[in-house]
């Protein structure tokens, strides 16, 4: 099939590659968003999705909106068979979706009807799944309800961040998405329609989200430091500025430090929560790189009566 790639991150890297190396599809071009100031220069930078098109001297769009009339206009003279999406970042509207005789079909980072939604892989680690896996569907107009051509599941591993637990979705879901674009190709899959029961929604992790709460318990606070990692990060307050939490690690043994309460010995720094305390293993100061957290600490010269959320 000749396929139109949509994607943005360098999570939708690897499906890109996959498609690439396909001898039985043509990328012909790739949709992602417009370049975007990053650096403390704050310059544009094209998405890595753009960068690895151009190293493959595949065209690139970049519409504002994938309802621009420029952009439609190409998307029709191209004439994909087929649009396969990877976090693109921006909903398709309908004048868009009805441009590939196939449909546009989304590769998407959770078993569905799961965690539909932006952040599929930070709500299935903050709610403590032990199960997740990636999907390809065939988009429609609602949030993540398309039928599904076929899934991939993955263990999540206990100290899995989102970013870990992310990059290997990546590549296998690069593998489902070459799949599912074959079995299109040659008639062999069809969409199901996914089951009305089990629907999670997924939206965007907010800073507000990622802010620990040192009542709830360990396991809870150990959650949302691993699914808010690398981003957008979770965090606290000391001595009324913000502290971002890198890496902890509960400790059960542990019980005698009140929710917040900090203790530091020489190489270890605990804080308790509303059942046994965890260890911060590396932090990040306002204003600073990130440090282990023992550094920190004596940096901080923590007191007795030293408390985050403060």
């Amino acid at each position: 099939m000749k396929l139109v790639f949509a994607g943005t991150p360098e999570v939708a890297v690897p499906a890109l590659d996959a498609l690439i190396a396909s001898e039985r599809h043509e990328v012909a071009a790739v949709v992602t968003r417009p370049d975007a100031p990053a650096g403390r220069g704050r310059r544009l930078v094209a998405s890595p999705v753009a960068e690895r098109a151009e190293e493959a001297g595949i065209e690139v769009l970049k519409p504002a909106k994938p309802r621009d009339p420029g952009f439609l206009e190409r998307l029709r003279e191209i004439a994909p068979d087929c649009c396969p999406v990877v976090a693109y970042g921006a909903l398709l509207p309908r004048v868009a979706l009805d441009v590939p005789a196939r449909g546009w079909v989304n590769l998407h980072f959770s078993l569905l009807p799961a965690w539909r939604g932006a952040a599929p892989v930070q709500h299935a680690l903050m709610a403590g799944d032990e199960l997740t896996g990636a999907s390809t569907f065939l988009i429609e107009e609602g949030l993540d309800s398309g039928p599904v051509y076929g899934t991939v599941t993955e263990t999540v591993r206990p100290t899995d961040t989102s970013g870990d637990l992310l990059t290997r979705l990546a590549f296998a879901g690069s593998g489902l998405l070459a799949a599912t674009m074959d079995g299109i190709e040659d008639g062999s899959l069809k969409a199901v329609p996914q089951p009305a029961e089990g629907v999670t929604l997924a939206p965007k992790i907010t800073v507000e989200d990622a802010r620990v709460d040192w009542t709830a318990p360990a396991l809870r606070v150990d959650r949302v430091v691993r699914g808010c990692t690398p981003a957008p990060g979770a965090w606290t307050t000391f001595r009324g500025e913000r502290l971002k939490l890198v890496q902890a690690v509960p400790l059960p043994e542990s019980t005698d430090l009140a929710p917040g309460q900090l203790a530091a010995g020489k190489n270890n720094v605990y804080v308790g929560t509303g059942s046994y305390a965890v260890e911060l293993l590396w932090v990040q100061a306002q204003g600073k790189k990130p440090m282990r957290a023992a550094d920190w600490a004596r940096g901080a010269r923590i007191t007795e009566d030293a408390q985050l959320g403060d």
